[in-house]
């Protein structure tokens, strides 16, 4: 058994351990975590199964059950969170490398964009915790004199799923408010991406978390997730994926009811207006689909471009990305990494060749990137496709790579038709110079999200979730909380005697 989160392997790798009930627990089988840029072994991580799963759960039930962390002050609980997220800034550099090399993220994005965006929601979920209104009422006089109350209480075991692509700030996102209202958690990282996650159960312990209110179970999606997902003692669960996963957590939710919080799919739109700033637009909208080479849901994947700019726009986007730089995602000056693995490799392969198949114009890139420190890891260039319509597979379904679709308008309203003609709305974004008309456009975009010149914006104090089949629910923002606890009203009677109460309509004042 484990007693650390790195224990060396026989040939020298970091080995991570499970962190359950407030122990480092191994398993017989380990499974292997490798660079995606070079392909390179970074650590081996316990294999965990339906007993591990089983075994977190029962011990974030019974300290759920024992009351000390949902009876701690909600001022102390905040202090355990702005701890741990000290801890992490004062390992900043350290951690945002080790999140690069997992996941496979350029340094460039890792620091300032993954890791860097996951502190700032640290610390604001931390204070939002202090001063979260958990109780709030006073005195009713309908139909009778009562003194009533709201209490927002912590719902139990909460269970978190998370991916690949970002695992550090889409685990805070749920991590923090759920223990801030004084839940205990549950939380399954991709079994190629935990990483993180488990430095982050070190410096929860370091901040002296009781044992089993953060658990940390490593293994399949199929096998721990699903059980996660069924598990009778799991009372909530927030996850980030896949709408095919997503539905299929809900039907088996429905199980014991579960609350649920479901961040999905995106088909971004990303609508450049006639008055547009090109120069601005452009690189911004490069910005919207390569980031972290397209992996991510609110990415803007399709580009909808007015016929008055459409020629030129494309011809300025190919010049930029010409300029772009393949290579090692540790050096600061390369500007895309590669997918995260083989199968999204050939998965975005696959999606470019359906586009070609559909008639869409290859305008560039649409293959695998050769030269120095590329005969490694899993690269795809980014890919532009003109003349696509709507209706096309690659303009509906999610690639998750850095493939954008670009589809021609004639005036406004057809633009803003074509956005919403997807099953999708997470993410949207608008490019202009006319404030008044960008935000005309923007009330109009079905999107949980919608950004006026700018793309992937995320700050802490707003709300992050999406529409439709892109979600359930909101993460980040000033009701983070209410998505982790349960409101229960209490009413105590002040009045006295039977005169003017509901039930002195049913029975009668007893004769004196």
């Amino acid at each position: 058994m484990s007693t650390d989160t790195a224990v060396q392997s026989e040939v020298d790798v970091p080995h991570y351990a499970m962190y359950i009930g407030g122990e480092w627990v191994d398993a017989a089988e380990r499974y292997e975590i490798r660079s995606p840029a070079t392909e390179r072994l970074i650590a081996t991580v316990a294999r965990g199964d339906l007993s591990s799963a089983d075994r977190a759960v029962a011990a974030a039930k019974a300290a759920h059950e024992d009351g000390g962390w949902r009876s701690t002050p909600p001022a102390q609980r905040a202090q355990v969170l702005r701890t741990v997220a000290d801890r992490f800034a004062e390992r900043t550099y350290e951690l945002a490398a080790l999140h690069a090399e997992e996941i496979g993220a350029t340094l460039r994005v890792a620091e300032p964009f993954h890791f860097g965006a996951a502190l700032p929601h640290m610390h604001y979920l931390a204070d939002l915790t202090a001063r979260y209104e958990f109780e709030s009422g006073g005195p009713t006089v309908h139909p009778v004199l009562a003194a009533g109350k709201v209490r927002r209480e912590p719902i139990g075991v909460c269970a978190a799923i998370v991916p690949w692509n970002i695992p550090l700030p889409l685990s805070v996102w749920k991590v923090f408010p759920a223990l801030g209202a004084g839940n205990t958690v549950v939380i399954k990282p991709d079994e190629h991406a935990p990483l993180l996650l488990l430095e982050l159960a070190r410096e929860f312990e370091a901040a002296g978390l009781p044992a089993g209110v953060f658990n940390v179970v490593t293994g399949e999606g199929e096998i721990v997730g699903a059980r996660l997902a069924d598990h009778p003692d799991v009372r909530k669960i927030g996850f980030t994926g896949s709408t095919a996963v997503g539905k299929e957590i809900m039907r088996r939710a429905a199980g014991n009811v579960k609350r649920l919080t479901l961040e999905l799919g995106g088909k971004g739109a990303n609508l450049v207006l006639p008055d547009a700033n090109l120069e601005e637009a452009v690189d911004g909208s490069l910005f919207a689909f390569l980031m972290h080479s397209g992996q991510g849901c609110e990415s803007g994947t399709r580009l909808l471009l007015p016929d008055a700019l459409h020629d030129e726009f494309v011809a300025r986007m190919i010049e930029r990305v010409k300029t772009l730089r393949f290579g090692d995602p540790m050096d600061y000056d390369t500007d895309l990494g590669p997918v995260f693995s083989a199968a999204q490799r050939d998965r975005v392969l696959d999606y470019i060749r359906i586009g070609q198949d559909e008639g869409a114009t290859l305008a560039y890139g649409g293959g695998v990137p050769t030269g120095p420190g590329l005969d490694k890891g899993f690269w795809v260039e980014p890919t532009i496709f003109t003349d696509v319509t709507n209706d096309m597979r690659i303009a509906r379904e999610e690639i998750f790579g850095p493939v954008v679709s670009v589809i021609r308008y004639r005036t406004i309203p057809e633009a803003i038709a074509i956005a919403n003609d997807s099953d999708y709305g997470l993410s949207a974004g608008v490019w202009s110079t006319d404030p008044a008309l960008a935000f005309e456009v923007a009330e109009q975009l079905e999107a949980g999200m919608v950004w006026i010149n700018d793309w992937h914006l995320a700050p802490p104090e707003y709300p992050f979730g999406g529409v439709k089949q892109s979600g359930l629910g909101r993460e980040a923002g000033p009701h983070a909380l209410d998505e982790y606890t349960e409101p229960k009203f209490i009413s105590f009677d002040l009045s006295g005697g039977l005169d003017g109460k509901p039930y002195g309509l049913l029975l009668s004042t007893p004769a004196s």
